[in-house]
């Protein structure tokens, strides 16, 4: 079975932080030996709360990853695994409907609420309930409409993260085997060198 991960990062949240790095880890293990992470080379500044700034950020940075992947051969591959953080899962989402990848699996770390608009098919999402970004109950209503399943984290931020170091290195684990689980449904180990 040939095999692909992309890594989406958010525009703050490059793919060297923890749940983009440790995330990849794992699809390597699991058999992703191909990957790519997008990087993106435009700077938004805070574009929270401002809806303009947001749709030209999404726009841009969107053309951005269709460039960095237009060497991709989609059909070359059996199994697409989407990683994507904040604005990357909007990216990630719609790219995946644009381009027909409905087999396309997702993993949603602190998904906004416009991710939702491109409806993924085979996904799993984790949020915080002290996220400056999103409206947690509205997620939560997003997602189970949706039909994905959410882990919602008390008291963590737009990373994850909360004021507890070694709570924070708790939840990263719980996150990595929700991640290694769902990544599983359709892989098998490998060694892993990259």
């Amino acid at each position: 079975m040939s095999k692909i991960a992309v890594y989406f990062p958010g525009t703050g949240y490059h793919c060297d932080k923890p749940l983009l790095y440790y995330s990849r880890s794992i699809a390597c293990e699991l058999g992703y030996k191909n990957y790519r992470n997008i990087n993106y080379t435009y700077n938004s500044g805070n574009i929270r709360g401002n809806d303009e700034k947001m749709k030209e950020t999404y726009e841009v940075l969107f053309s951005q990853t269709e460039a960095e992947l237009a060497d991709i051969v989609w059909s070359d591959y059996d199994d697409i695994l989407f990683i994507s953080k904040s604005i990357g899962t909007i990216i990630a989402t719609s790219f995946a409907e644009k381009y027909g990848l409905k087999h396309a699996r997702h993993v949603l770390y602190t998904p906004l609420a416009q991710t939702y608009l491109f409806a993924p098919n085979h996904a799993i999402g984790f949020i915080g309930t002290s996220d400056p970004c999103s409206n947690t109950d509205e997620i939560i209503q997003l997602s189970n409409a949706n039909h994905i399943p959410l882990t919602v984290y008390d008291g963590c931020n737009h990373s994850l993260e909360c004021n507890d170091t070694l709570k924070n290195i708790e939840n990263l684990k719980d996150v990595m085997q929700r991640t290694m689980d769902f990544c599983k449904q359709y892989s098998n180990k490998h060694d892993c060198i990259y």
